[in-house]
């Protein structure tokens, strides 16, 4: 895929008006590749004109943080402060709600202030405007899709509709969990619980939260975290359902759909 990067840009004289923050997840992990790849089909169609930073682009420090290593999270939080700024970057898109978090809570108080968007949010106000356009009865049309609630995008940052009504916009059935919004459960890798060993319990909390979407009978569960997705899938894999199940990130839907 042709993907525009800022220093190429910015040399070549063009200010791209939103930086893609592809994220750790987005760039090195298998799975979540499929969903930068969705998200950056989705902005090549609609001609938004945006950059990536490439192999300048370093993790936000989020686990980092999360984890108790403060020094370092400062550290990389600096370079990456220092490298936007430099760019004059004033506007954010990203994909991963862990980046977004981070860059949009917690980077200002460091001198990293920035419009930063998540791509739920930047997807909506597309269809809203009508520059992404659905193709009538899509592969998605009447579908029972359930959507999970990743922490920080809902609890942390109150962003709750904009997922919702993206898959609303599929003519798709969306059919809530039990627990779901400010009541959502967490899939178990948030807190950079994504890289250590769970502690003893009775089960593992992506079983319980896979459980519980499976409960409501739809064929595909909806996320809009990485991390979310894998936990998702692997708790699907344990169920053995994935002929019946698919676990889908909301640009994924989107741009099967367009």
């Amino acid at each position: 895929m042709q993907v525009p990067i800022l220093s190429e840009e910015i040399a070549a004289g063009r200010n791209p008006e939103i930086l893609f923050w592809v994220g750790c997840a987005g760039s090195f992990d298998q799975r979540a590749q499929s969903i930068t790849k969705a998200f950056v089909t989705i902005l090549n169609k609609v001609a938004i004109d945006y950059a990536i930073l490439g192999s300048e682009e370093m993790c936000t420090g989020d686990p980092a943080r999360r984890s108790g290593n403060e020094f370092m999270f400062q550290m990389m939080a600096y370079q990456n402060i220092q490298l936007l700024n430099q760019y004059q970057v004033k506007k954010i898109v990203t994909a991963c709600p862990h980046c977004f978090n981070t860059l949009k809570n917690e980077y200002p108080e460091l001198g990293g202030n920035y419009e930063v968007i998540h791509h739920a949010t930047l997807i909506q106000d597309l269809i809203n405007e009508g520059k992404i356009v659905l193709k009538e009865g899509g592969s998605f049309k009447g579908k029972k899709i359930t959507y999970h609630d990743s922490c920080y995008l809902g609890r942390s940052n109150n962003i709750y509709e904009a997922p919702r009504n993206v898959i609303m916009a599929l003519d798709a059935e969306l059919v809530e969990m039990k627990r779901c919004k400010s009541n959502g459960l967490c899939c178990g890798a948030g807190g950079a619980q994504m890289f250590k060993e769970e502690e003893k319990g009775n089960t593992r909390i992506n079983f319980e939260r896979t459980n519980e979407a499976i409960n409501t009978k739809a064929t595909i569960i909806a996320a809009a975290c990485p991390f979310c997705n894998t936990m998702m899938t692997d708790g699907i894999k344990v169920k053995e359902k994935e002929d019946e199940i698919q676990v889908l990130d909301i640009a994924e839907l989107i741009a099967q759909s367009i």
